[in-house]
């Protein structure tokens, strides 16, 4: 390091200011500016100040055929999906269908967007309202399924539409709106329930109301004594990064303890735009979580499930929930077997960290609410039906998809690259017996600041177990035996551990 004299001594230069390149909202393009993602060739003209504005880009969605053929190579299917008469809202914004790959027809944003004919072919166990919501309504728009915690539905707008929406019986419906008059009665019955401490906002997606009418309903329930914690589930993050600007989260930070839990279900929706709005929400002390949908052709694959948790956690957003997708029209071509999710979380849980692994949830079909798959909750299990038990003792049944068709591992870019688990090779030793204990790499060797004076934690009789070694603490030089399978004794006629070799006496839970 450079330094120059100052005075009779000598002072160091400053140093060069430390930037994490490491941190994902960071990240900078070729051209040494924030990084973007693509754009559409359609857009290439728009100002960076119009394409960064969320009121251009919610006033620029693209809805119709004619819109989207101009920026997607149109399968058959798709057009007679985006043609049916009575399908479900399609509006999606130009930063997002930008993300797709206008080529490929089984791009996974774009079989989330973008409707198929098949939409509208029933399936068994369909229902409108398949987790009876409007059953559990006291006041319209608010639904109070369990104790100590409602949802609040405060609009049924969104800035982009899936096509597997649980309420699409609403959703994207206009003239089902809700307005103050309605909010006001849900904070009424808030406010009247003293029960309720944890309130959950969402629709629709309450990011998408005039920034006024949000903060109204944020600060009538941050005037209730008994509310604790205010949620805000929202995928507005991901379809409009954009509107994660500094004046909502300066509005957000007043209302804390306040979460939010956003919505993505591929690695392809995790783009420098969305890192940068986590990072701002981050900023403002809000903790993130993430609840995905369990979609076949999306992301039922491991490997996809993995690489996304790992995206999340690199972004400080929580994997919190992997849902089963609900029995809700439209959503028959994305239904897997409920064993899918179970082998996706098998495939996570061990290989990578405890907080990057979310749970498997079943939202019980007739209101029986969230039910986790694991062995308290799962009764039955069969190849056509799933019986489940909630939190209350109510006992519920999930009809399995019957033509589901498995995630294609040759074609998927992620089985075919999975992530290598390398470090595991001493765990063979355990495993077959010859080895009681694993040394660190280096052990033993003489390299602590030059000298030849070993660090006491590398004296080789520190690292034997006890009751392995001889009395001195000496390690036994020869590999442990390993008993042949197969091996008929009687009662009594194993053979006894060599002199020295520990006994199961001695160590029962090695051996």
């Amino acid at each position: 390091m450079e330094s120059q004299a100052h005075g009779s001594g000598m002072v160091k230069a400053e140093e060069t200011p430390f930037v994490n390149r490491r941190d994902p909202a960071l990240q900078l393009g070729p051209d040494g500016l924030p990084a973007r993602s693509r754009r559409a060739p359609m857009w290439d003209d728009v100002p960076d100040e119009k394409w960064n504005d969320w009121r251009w880009q919610l006033s620029h969605r693209v809805n119709d055929l004619a819109e989207i053929e101009q920026i997607l190579e149109l399968t058959d299917e798709e057009r007679e999906g985006l043609s049916a008469p009575d399908k479900f809202r399609v509006d999606v914004t130009p930063y997002f269908i930008s993300l797709i790959d206008p080529r490929n027809p089984d791009d996974p944003i774009r079989r989330q967007i973008i409707p198929l004919g098949r939409e509208l072919r029933s399936f068994t166990g369909m229902m409108e309202d398949s987790l009876a919501e409007d059953r559990h309504s006291p006041v319209p728009g608010l639904v109070h399924r369990y104790p100590d915690r409602v949802l609040m539905l405060i609009t049924t707008q969104c800035a982009s539409y899936c096509r597997y929406c649980t309420r699409s019986r609403i959703v994207g419906d206009p003239t089902q709106n809700f307005n103050r008059r309605e909010h006001e009665a849900q904070l009424d019955y808030i406010r009247r329930t003293p029960q309720i401490r944890d309130v959950l906002i969402s629709g629709g997606d309450g990011l998408t109301l005039a920034p006024k009418l949000l903060e109204s309903a944020l600060r009538g329930l941050r005037e209730i004594p008994h509310v604790e914690v205010i949620r805000i589930g929202s995928r507005v993050p991901i379809f409009l990064p954009q509107r994660i600007d500094d004046e909502l989260c300066e509005m957000l930070a007043k209302y804390h303890p306040l979460w939010m839990n956003i919505h993505v279900n591929h690695p392809q929706e995790i783009t420098p735009e969305l890192a940068r709005a986590c990072d701002k929400l981050s900023r403002a002390g809000i903790p993130l979580g993430n609840q995905s949908v369990l979609l076949a052709g999306v992301n039922d694959c491991v490997h996809i499930q993995r690489e996304l948790v790992h995206r999340l956690v690199e972004n400080r957003v929580r994997p919190y929930y992997i849902y089963q997708c609900d029995l809700v029209e439209g959503a028959g071509h994305f239904r897997t077997p409920v064993g899918k999710g179970l082998e996706i979380i098998e495939g996570l849980r061990g290989h990578t960290s405890g907080y990057a692994v979310p749970q498997f949830i079943v939202d019980a079909p007739g209101g029986g609410g969230k039910i986790p798959v694991m062995p308290n909750y799962l009764v039955s299990y069969s190849d056509h039906k799933v019986i489940l038990r909630n939190y209350e003792g109510y006992i519920t049944t999930y009809e399995e998809p019957q033509d589901y068709r498995p995630h294609d591992q040759a074609s998927c870019q992620y089985c075919q690259h999975p992530r290598p688990e390398p470090g595991q090779e001493g765990i063979t030793g355990l495993l077959d017996g010859k080895r009681m204990w694993i040394e660190p790499a280096g052990f033993g060797q003489v390299h602590e600041r030059g000298t030849q004076e070993q660090h006491r934690l590398k004296d080789p009789s520190k690292w034997v177990p006890f009751g392995v070694g001889a009395i001195d603490g000496t390690a036994i030089a020869t590999e442990l035996p390993v008993l042949q399978s197969g091996a008929d004794y009687g009662p009594g006629e194993e053979p006894r551990p060599a002199e020295g070799l520990p006994s199961g006496s001695a160590n029962h839970e090695l051996l």
